[in-house]
């Protein structure tokens, strides 16, 4: 089963499993994102990914020159708190071997701190870099973050998804779930850049992007 169908059939479970008033909560924040179509703010293919420099699940930092592949993967998560991250991160880890053939690299970016990072990562037995944009001040500058409503909070907070604690602060910011793959010289190839959270890039898009690049390049 691809991710996708994975996430929709997770998607219409929790439909099924949630209270209606507080389903209404979460899909109408999602419309209203949809409305003011964040998405095409963003970075966009053939822009220039910035550079950055961010601490990892040991708090030692890494930076976009460190990546010496000829591709790099970027998926931005919301936190381990979220099932639909969750399930997006294992898909990924499992591409990883081919993603090492096509000489490509994999990272995931949240503002989570890293502490809650290291538990993401050891949770999903994640073997790629995961580094934590705290205040999300990397996302912002791709233009991927909004906030919290006041109502969804409430209802987050009525799950026991506690997103104040997992980023450090109580700004309730959160990066759409993008992912950029980009070249060598880091040229954004493809993004995809959903308003809705429980929509991911599937894995097997990823590989097949990136080895279409790879043939165009020989």
């Amino acid at each position: 089963m691809n991710l996708s169908k994975s996430l929709a059939e997770r998607k219409a479970t929790n439909k099924q499993n949630i209270p209606a008033e507080k389903w209404t909560i979460m899909e109408a924040s999602t419309n209203k994102l949809k409305e003011l179509s964040l998405s095409t703010k963003a970075l966009q293919t053939g822009d220039i990914l910035p550079t950055f420099t961010l601490p990892d699940i040991n708090n030692k930092n890494k930076s976009l020159s460190d990546f010496k592949e000829d591709f790099l993967v970027i998926s931005f998560y919301r936190g381990g708190w979220c099932p639909f991250c969750n399930m997006e991160l294992r898909a990924l880890q499992n591409i990883l071997p081919q993603l090492n053939k096509l000489n490509t690299a994999l990272v995931a970016i949240s503002p989570e701190t890293p502490d809650n990072s290291l538990t993401t990562s050891e949770k999903n037995k994640l073997t790629f870099s995961v580094l934590s944009d705290l205040e999300n001040q990397y996302a912002k500058s791709l233009g991927l973050v909004f906030q919290l409503p006041e109502d969804l909070r409430s209802v987050y907070h009525s799950f026991n998804l506690n997103v104040d604690k997992h980023n450090g602060n109580k700004d309730y910011e959160l990066p759409m779930p993008a992912t950029y793959i980009v070249n060598k010289e880091r040229e954004v190839i493809y993004n995809f850049t959903p308003e809705d959270y429980t929509e991911r890039l599937d894995p097997e898009k990823v590989l097949a992007i990136i080895s279409e690049a790879t043939l165009q390049k020989q």
